[in-house]
């Protein structure tokens, strides 16, 4: 059997994994930007083939103006929209849409041409093929999503907003640590080191918490409860229960933006605590105690943009930028979990 094997690493292949993360990234952007603006639910089908095409014609664009007319965010959020003003929000959704397709042939393309000329590590073969049901998976999930607001909601589901952002960020996470094995290769044998673990640890963290600010996105808890550290003067929201653990969960403005705060200030103080002890650390390696300190950094950075962000009733750059801090700071605690099983 011809071996796809001519090294254990592939530079050529590293940089193709990091630019099908950048655009993992601008989707990520796109998707945030179309949530902002409500835009969501604009293309109410799914058609993955003859959907890469918008409508061309007026005639098409009144048949899908009134598409969107029969669900019930039309009647109830935007019953006086005009075909003009549905053309702005259908651009945000189709370009979303746009961006995964390009997705698939951004991945698939390469993957095939490094697999003709043998040059795809074979060690990572099935990263590579995780990588791309991953991305296959996204796409159903996104579809999955925007299904539950168009027959009974008037937005999406919030638990199924957390998990396509939260499919994504895996992706972009996953594309960024088989980049980094594909640019450096094997990794020589190290001795125990409880640094795994603990970046390992502040990596789920992260990642918890950006689960948890998709649940406040999926309900508009960063409309309410804008004064801060308290909620309306108040140390605690005044709603937090639902009707149960699940609706409290998922499901509650009060319950979501607390947990979300809660968890903001555990992770600020685990990633500032890490950061200054990667940094005596005899053991790790200079560039280990960079991402480190880096990682610390950018969890103040984002606190900072969450604060604002809630303080200004999430205005569409604020919540951009938090969006987009949130991925760059996955990315780096990704690097910095990769690295600290190096030597």
């Amino acid at each position: 059997m011809t071996s796809f094997l001519r090294s254990d690493r592939s530079r050529a292949v590293a940089l193709w994994l990091f630019a099908v993360a950048a655009v993992v990234l601008a989707m990520v952007m796109v998707g945030g930007a179309t949530r902002l603006t409500g835009s969501g639910l604009s293309i109410t089908q799914w058609k993955p083939i003859s959907g890469v095409l918008p409508p061309l014609s007026q005639a098409d664009w009144a048949a899908a103006f009134a598409s969107y007319r029969d669900i019930p965010q039309f009647r109830l959020v935007n019953p006086h929209m005009d075909l003009d003003q549905f053309k702005t929000i259908y651009w945000w959704e189709w370009s979303h849409r746009l961006l995964g397709r390009l997705l698939g042939l951004v991945f698939a393309g390469p993957l095939i041409w490094f697999a003709v000329r043998r040059e795809l590590p074979r060690r990572l073969l099935p990263r590579l093929a995780g990588l791309f049901v991953l991305g296959g998976l996204q796409g159903l999930v996104g579809w999955w999503m925007v299904a539950s607001g168009l027959s009974e909601r008037v937005s999406v589901a919030p638990e199924r907003l957390m998990i396509h952002l939260g499919l994504a960020f895996a992706l972009l996470g996953a594309l960024v640590w088989t980049a980094l094995d594909a640019w450096a290769g094997w990794a020589r044998q190290t001795l125990p080191s409880p640094w795994g673990g603990r970046a390992a640890a502040l990596l789920g963290l992260i990642y918890l918490q950006i689960l948890l600010g998709a649940l406040v996105a999926g309900n508009s808890a960063g409309l309410i409860y804008n004064d801060w550290p308290l909620f309306n003067g108040g140390l605690l929201p005044d709603s937090y229960a639902g009707a149960d653990l699940w609706a409290t969960l998922a499901h509650s403005q009060g319950a979501v933006q607390l947990h979300h705060r809660l968890v903001a200030y555990l992770l600020a103080i685990v990633a500032i605590a890490m950061g200054v002890g990667a940094w005596r650390s005899r053991y790790l390696a200079r560039d280990s105690k960079l991402l480190a300190a880096g990682v610390a950094l950018l969890v103040i950075v984002q606190a900072g943009l969450g604060i604002a962000t809630l303080m200004t009733r999430v205005p569409m750059a604020l919540g951009l930028a938090h969006q987009l801090t949130a991925a760059l700071l996955l990315s780096l605690a990704v690097a910095f979990a990769w690295r600290v099983r190096r030597v």
